[in-house]
């Protein structure tokens, strides 16, 4: 596998070779190193680079060079790697030319000479910028490949995983690409009976394989590695994962537990816009995989995927059931499995879901929506971050509500950008009322028209629900009290409930998180009262832990 490449640029020999010696040091095993103190000649390398199918990871380009200045340079190199992380190495009297090359050439990072301790001023922000760029580039062909039919249910699922979980991979559509797919079939020797499959970068495969096969080979941990943990959190959404962070960087024996791919619903987000601290918005998965990592720093163990079926008190202790016969003990618990989707009550959907109709997944299946008219159900942001990611594939994007416009449902920022996309379509009073298939796959949508009567049938290559959502509390087994629609309550709304005297038995009242079970939490979108945004779930998951301390003090 071809090593992606950090290109340095300084016309002075001394701070080349020290920039240089610095960034070996450090990045050597994963990155190839290369430098020249000639922009001229970093230019003339770069195409044939680019022929060569090398991939340039980030540029680091001193400021004042005699042959062009450094942002000049990096303007040019843009144009072959557009995607490359851009860093400029500048004296502290450059430092204005630095700050305005960051609208410029959208330059990442500045960094001041001298860059001494190189681990705490210079290894800190070169990894977190090559983290971006490594969870962002397809390598090409080089990594795992998935084998499989488009509209398989099965590889629906296997590619929403492997997405979910920022795993890049190549797929490779049976009919879409025969000759390829042969090409791999006959070398692997698969048969069709066999697909869907996958093909990892050690030459192994797994043919048909469950998610829990494939979790292990891709590094994820499916078992519990201790007897007892201090908490176990339930639910790896936003909530779940403030939770994680707190409680390992707070020194707790943390396990956080997760049946899908850290992120939840939020996970699934193209573009999240008004979360605090990125102006430029992230995706959902991107925000995923730094909690994860930042909780994985403290020490948390990561069980996924990994479902929970079960909750039962021992003593002073919580008992938690897997579905693969698991057992795993913990002293406090945070449930923080968010929600689910509802389902479309639309005649058909059951018989074309993964095959062609997905609940979320928007990412997962843009590419095969190139040049077709889709459908999208839903009016909150998760359906207009869908919209907007979709509208560069697709050729039309048409979303159906229920209500008049999308002004009660959707924020303003969201709804701006919507209506100056001009292939997205907003069908105020609309509502699928039956799908229908061909070869075993979507092809059209009866849709009712709600103000005048009647309905049409239109001809669709996709349809994305995102409607609503139910509490993902299923699996609880404890008697935790819950609201009608089935989120958990807690704390002072506990008082007020009916059997409330019947299960508490602690002379304290609740704290605000804490279910009717003493030492069990619910926080973000399944208990009842969440905001239902991803800062308020993140405030949450921060707090159940503060109230973890509590209770742990008292047993």
């Amino acid at each position: 596998m071809k090593l992606p490449i950090i290109l340095i640029i300084d016309d002075d020999p001394q701070v080349l070779r020290a920039i240089r010696r610095d960034v070996r040091k450090n990045y050597k095993t994963s990155y190839r190193v290369m430098a020249t103190e000639s922009a001229n000649e970093a230019l003339e390398s770069l195409e044939q680079l680019k022929k060569e199918g090398q991939n340039v990871a980030l540029f680091l380009s001193d400021q004042r060079m005699p042959e062009m200045l450094g942002v000049e340079f990096l303007e040019k190199a843009k144009v072959f790697y557009p995607e490359a992380k851009r860093v400029i190495l500048t004296a502290y009297s450059d430092i204005d030319a630095a700050i305005k090359a960051i609208n410029d050439v959208q330059l990442d990072y500045y960094l001041t000479k001298p860059w001494d301790p190189p681990e705490e001023k210079l290894y800190p922000i070169l990894d977190d910028l090559l983290d971006d760029w490594s969870a962002t580039v397809i390598p090409d062909f080089d990594g795992l490949k998935i084998l499989g039919y488009q509209f398989s249910p099965k590889s629906h699922k296997i590619k929403d995983y492997l997405s979910g979980n920022l795993i890049p991979y190549k797929w490779i559509d049976f009919e879409a690409d025969h000759s390829k797919a042969q090409e791999l079939m006959s070398l692997y020797e698969l048969e069709e009976k066999d697909l869907p499959a996958v093909i990892f970068e050690d030459g192994s495969t797994l043919s048909n394989p469950d998610i829990a096969d494939i979790a292990p080979k891709i590094g994820r941990n499916t078992s519990a590695s201790e007897e007892l943990y201090d908490v176990a959190i339930i639910g790896a959404g936003p909530s779940g994962l403030a939770a994680a962070v707190y409680g390992g960087s707070e020194g707790l024996k943390t396990v956080l537990i997760e049946r899908r791919a850290p992120g939840g619903q939020a996970g699934t987000s193209s573009r999240i816009e008004n979360y605090l601290g990125f102006p430029n918005g992230l995706s959902g998965s991107d925000l995923a995989r730094r909690a994860i990592t930042q909780a994985e720093k403290f020490g948390i163990e990561f069980i996924s995927p990994a479902e929970v079926v079960g909750i039962k008190n021992e003593g002073s202790h919580k008992v938690i059931s897997l579905s693969d016969g698991q057992t795993i003990y913990a002293k406090a618990i945070v449930i923080a499995t968010g929600v689910d989707y509802r389902r479309l009550p639309a005649t058909g959907v059951d018989d074309f879901t993964g095959a062609g109709i997905y609940y979320g997944a928007a990412t997962t299946e843009a590419n095969a929506c190139k040049h077709k008219d889709v459908f999208i159900v839903g009016g909150g942001n998760s359906a207009g971050q869908g919209a907007m990611y979709l509208s560069r594939f697709a050729k039309n994007v048409h979303i159906l509500i229920r209500k008049p416009d999308l002004s009660a449902t959707m924020s303003q920022y969201l709804i701006d950008q919507i209506e100056s996309t001009p292939n997205i379509h907003v069908w105020g009073r609309h509502q699928v009322k039956e799908v229908f298939g061909k070869e075993g796959h979507l092809s059209s949508l009866s849709v009712e028209n709600m103000e005048e009567g009647g309905c049409q049938e239109y001809e669709a290559g996709a349809l994305f629900i995102f409607i609503g959502a139910k509490p993902y509390t299923d699996w609880v087994q404890l008697d935790l009290l819950r609201n009608p629609k089935g989120y958990v309550i807690t704390g002072k709304d506990l008082l007020s409930e009916q059997n409330f005297d019947k299960v508490w038995k602690l002379k304290r009242n609740p704290y605000f998180l804490e279910t009717c079970v003493p030492g069990i939490f619910a926080s973000g979108d399944v208990r009842s009262g969440a905001m239902n945004r991803v800062a308020s779930a993140v405030g949450e998951g921060s707090m159940a832990i503060s109230f973890v301390h509590k209770y742990l003090a008292e047993i």
